[in-house]
């Protein structure tokens, strides 16, 4: 149980970190902040699942850096490539393309990002997973226990509540082979403003309350408008 534990505390981690990554790149490279996930919570699963992978199947072992290298390029492809498929089968939308990218395979993978896997991948094996490792360690088993299982029931709850709110909005969604994120996340907080059972409380003590208005001026105040 205690190994299960560390596990999830990886993958909440790690899921974290990538959403940081995905959140970050997109800001500095278009000013404005769009939620890159596919979940409602600050979190990037793939990210999470990609290293739970590439720990178990390549392990600690770091004598061989350009089989490492390799195989977490490999690990990553598949999982990218295999989560796009599955994502767009699912919900008609995509949440990266990379069709306008050189060396790319159907638009869900490329030669661009793959590199920068196998890098991150090695960059995580040598130098941030043993601080991982010692940071969950620090950990007693009861407290570790408990924040476990209640990371785990958050995140399986977000998914519960992201599946349904997409099933709700797929058909709004236009088919499209691009990378139609921010489109997705306008409706999925359009639909929770106007159908979340809180929203509506809060909205009825507060009739001025409103989500998005908090959320533009929060990004307002990060990324301030440029005046003319």
């Amino acid at each position: 149980m205690n190994i299960f534990c560390n596990y999830i505390l990886y993958f909440i981690i790690y899921s974290i970190i990538g959403w940081l990554i995905e959140v970050m790149s997109f800001l500095v490279q278009d000013k404005k902040f769009v939620n890159r996930g596919f979940l409602i919570g600050p979190i990037c699963p793939i990210y999470g699942y990609g290293v739970i992978l590439i720990i178990l199947i390549i392990g600690t072992d770091k004598t061989d850096l350009l089989s490492m290298f390799l195989k977490s390029i490999f690990i990553c492809s598949i999982l990218e490539y295999s989560t796009s498929f599955i994502m767009e089968k699912l919900f008609k939308a995509r949440w990266w393309d990379y069709s306008q990218r050189r060396f790319n395979i159907n638009g869900r993978i490329c030669l661009e990002t793959m590199l920068p896997f196998g890098i991150g991948a090695t960059i995580v094996l040598y130098f941030i997973h043993p601080l991982v490792i010692k940071l969950v360690d620090m950990l007693s088993y009861n407290p570790k226990l408990i924040i476990a299982m209640v990371l785990l029931v958050i995140y399986l709850v977000d998914n519960f509540i992201s599946m349904a709110v997409m099933n709700k909005i797929k058909k709004q969604i236009k088919k499209q082979k691009a990378d139609n994120t921010t489109e997705i996340r306008k409706k999925v907080s359009t639909w929770m403003n106007e159908n979340s059972y809180w929203y509506r409380h809060i909205k009825s003590a507060f009739p001025r309350f409103k989500i998005i208005d908090r959320v533009k001026r929060i990004k307002d105040v990060i990324i301030p408008t440029k005046k003319m």
